[in-house]
């Protein structure tokens, strides 16, 4: 019997060499679109404790375009900029042939992890954002709220952003550094909801644990993505929200378990049957995404196996290609 190939060992630097936005957005709209299909493998999660943070275990895979299965360990600890100077996501990407099991790849979680977060929010304000949409409010000032705009960025003309955070020194840093980077007005918001009622485009991108965004801070027409409910116990978007906007979920399932919408399902204020669509129903064609120009849509976020997969084969394959990484040979 043959030993098992020496799996490739994928460095923050090399994903990053490796694995642009652009590809990355392209990537998670094709991996939505399979999973509608029928395409994908069993996506799932689990939840654990740590101390002073959690860890979310997700796995799931696609069939194409070519079959693997992604397992994702990331540690969330939120305090660790702060009490550690490190970053607060920590974690690994194992990649695997669904033909045969081999690994393919072992990877840093981190960089996927952000980038395939905007690459959602990107798919969904391309098929739920009014065309016209180009002033966003962003709710969070961390490293995701940058490829948030990032990602918006590539799909709808921004003319205008506010930055808004419960600590406002880092909404004012977040701001002027990305009007410098990307030659907008960005602006920090001492006000959320004169912010967020002004807007077209909101994202929430914090670890909150109550919400903070209500039902009278949004205009009609409003596409939200609400990013941060990625645990049972976080909450961004109040449930009288979530029961008055067009919900589209990245996962269903998975979004009556951790996502916003299940506090609105526990409050009694929703239904799982008043779900519009999973977001790849809509990307394939399969299911109406916007009706009309005041609906408020509501992307509901949770993060999935899907986008993990998609992003890491990506990654993967374009560092094969450019001779990036280690070859590890743990069966030798």
């Amino acid at each position: 019997m043959k030993a098992t190939p020496p799996v490739l060992l994928l460095t923050r630097a090399d994903v990053a060499a490796a694995l642009s936005l652009d590809d990355c957005i392209a990537a998670v709209e094709s991996a939505f679109a399979a999973h509608a299909r029928g395409e994908s493998l069993a996506p799932g999660l689990l939840h654990g404790d740590g101390i002073d943070g959690e860890f979310h275990i997700k796995a799931g895979g696609l069939r194409v375009p070519r079959p693997v299965f992604a397992t994702k360990i990331n540690g969330g600890f939120f305090q660790n900029p702060a009490r550690h100077d490190l970053p607060a996501i920590q974690g690994l990407i194992v990649l695997q042939d669904a033909t045969n099991g081999v690994p393919l790849a072992v990877m840093e979680s981190g960089l996927i992890t952000r980038l395939r977060t905007g690459a959602a929010t990107a798919v969904a304000a391309k098929h739920l954002a009014r065309p016209d949409a180009g002033v966003l409010t962003l709710c969070g000032a961390g490293v995701q709220a940058e490829t948030q705009l990032r990602a918006i960025a590539r799909v709808r003309p921004l003319r205008a952003v506010h930055v808004w955070s419960r600590h406002p020194a880092k909404a004012e840093a977040f701001a002027a550094a990305m009007a410098a980077a990307l030659r907008l007005p960005v602006i920090a918001a001492s006000n959320l909801g004169a912010a967020t009622r002004a807007s077209d485009l909101i994202v929430t991108c914090t670890p909150a644990r109550h919400w903070f965004l209500g039902r009278e801070h949004v205009a009609p027409g409003t596409f939200i993505a609400a990013v941060g409910a990625d645990s049972p116990g976080k909450q961004e978007i109040e449930p009288a929200l979530v029961a008055a906007s067009t919900v589209v979920c990245d996962l269903v399932d998975q979004c009556a378990e951790v996502g916003d919408l299940h506090h609105a399902l526990a409050a009694g204020l929703a239904t799982r049957a008043e779900v519009r669509a999973e977001l790849g129903e809509i990307v394939a064609g399969l299911k109406p995404g916007r009706r009309s120009a005041d609906e408020i849509v509501l992307f509901d976020s949770t993060g999935t196996a899907l986008q993990d997969a998609a992003a890491a084969l990506v990654a993967y394959e374009r560092a094969v290609a450019r001779g990036l990484g280690t070859r590890c040979a743990f069966w030798g």
